[in-house]
C-alpha cells in the first residue's frame, strides 16, 4: 500500500480531530482541498486564521464578537427588559435563527457539571447576577439545554436571583429532554420561546 505524503497525512490527522469528523471523512476533505483551486483552499485557511486572531467574547454577554461588544449588545432596537440565558454562543445563534426573540442574551460558556469538575465559578454566572442587579430587566429566560446539567444550572441561577425583582421563566418543554438547542429546528425553538413557563 502506498504511503501518504507527510503533508497530506498531517492534514488528515488535523481534520479528523474536528468534532463529528472521522478518519474517512477527514480523508475525503483532504482530497477535496487538494482538488479545489488554490485560492479556495487558501480562503479556508485564511478564514480559520482570521477567526482565531479576531474573534473574542463580548465584554457584556460573552457572545462571540470582534470588538468589545457583540452586534446584539450594540443594537439599541433590542428589548432591554428581556435577557435570555444560554450555555454556549451556538445556542444563542440557534435562538436567533428562530426569528422570534428580540431581547438580550447572556452566555454562560458551559453548564454546571459536577462529574466533569465544572462548578458555578467556572462559568459567567457571577457576571449574569451582576447584570441583573445593575440592569432594568423584567424577565430572565432560562434557555439552558433540557438535560440534567442544564436543568441544574437553571435551578442554581434561579436560586441566586430569587430575591431580585425579575420574573424567571424557562423554555417550554416542546424541546425534548436530552436534546441540544444547537440541533433543534427553528419552529420548535420558536414555540418553546413563545410558550415559556415561569420557574
Amino acid at each position: 500500500m502506498a504511503e501518504l505524503s507527510d503533508s497530506v497525512s498531517h492534514m488528515i490527522d488535523q481534520l479528523s480531530r474536528l468534532p463529528g469528523i472521522g478518519r474517512k471523512s477527514a480523508e475525503r476533505l483532504a482530497y477535496h482541498l487538494l482538488r479545489v483551486p488554490e485560492s479556495e483552499a487558501f480562503a479556508l485557511s485564511d478564514s480559520i486564521r482570521s477567526v482565531r486572531e479576531n474573534v473574542r467574547y463580548c465584554d457584556i454577554c460573552f457572545n462571540l464578537a470582534e470588538s468589545e461588544m457583540c452586534n446584539i449588545c450594540r443594537d439599541p432596537a433590542r428589548d432591554q427588559t428581556l435577557i435570555c440565558v444560554v450555555e454556549q454562543p451556538r445556542d444563542l445563534m440557534a435562538l436567533e435563527q428562530s426569528g422570534t426573540y428580540k431581547g438580550l442574551y447572556h452566555v454562560l460558556l458551559g453548564r454546571i457539571a459536577p462529574l466533569e469538575n465544572i462548578g458555578p465559578d467556572q462559568l459567567t454566572i457571577d457576571r449574569l447576577v451582576g447584570r441583573i442587579a445593575e440592569g432594568t430587566f423584567a424577565e430572565v429566560i432560562m434557555a439552558t439545554n433540557p438535560t440534567v446539567e442544564g436543568d441544574g444550572t437553571a435551578l442554581h441561577i434561579s436560586n441566586l436571583l430569587a430575591d431580585d425583582d425579575v420574573r424567571l421563566s424557562r423554555l417550554a418543554r416542546g424541546i425534548t429532554t436530552g436534546s441540544v438547542l444547537e440541533y433543534t429546528n427553528k419552529e420548535i425553538l420558536a414555540d418553546a420561546l413563545a410558550g415559556r413557563q415561569p420557574l
